[in-house]
């Protein structure tokens, strides 16, 4: 039985789904956005807004236990330099998912993931369906 079993498994070794998560984890901090699959996304918002929870407190405890969930110390130094700053009066939601297309070959449903306030990811966007509609 699964009973308050959180995590979700994606069909992968705990080792392959912990270095997955990393690197999507490291690249949202670095870029302040990425673009994945729907079940990915639901779990980088997850782990994404306990980091930034930690951010804010911006103690050397929360730092060394952030380390553990990132890759290299540049997205690292911008999730406590950067996002953790960015709000110090907001207690959760400091991510959002927005439900983009269906991916051509599996038909999964893919899913930007942003840092609210980051304009990384709505430029982003917007320029891609600004060029798309000149077509």
């Amino acid at each position: 039985m699964r009973h308050n079993r959180k995590q979700v498994k994606l069909g992968r070794t705990a080792s392959h789904r912990r270095a997955l998560f990393r690197n999507l984890l490291s690249s949202l901090f670095e870029h302040g956005s990425i673009i994945t699959t729907e079940a990915k996304a639901k779990e980088v918002k997850r782990r994404a807004d306990i980091l930034i929870g930690w951010a804010r407190k911006g103690d050397l405890h929360h730092r060394r236990l952030a380390a553990r969930d990132l890759f290299g110390a540049l997205p690292l130094q911008a999730l406590f330099d950067k996002w953790g700053k960015m709000f110090p009066d907001r207690v959760s939601g400091f991510t959002r998912t927005v439900k983009i297309r269906q991916r051509q070959g599996d038909a999964a449903l893919m899913c930007l993931i942003e840092i609210i306030g980051s304009n990384v990811g709505a430029a982003d966007s917007g320029s891609k369906g600004a060029a798309a509609g000149a077509d």
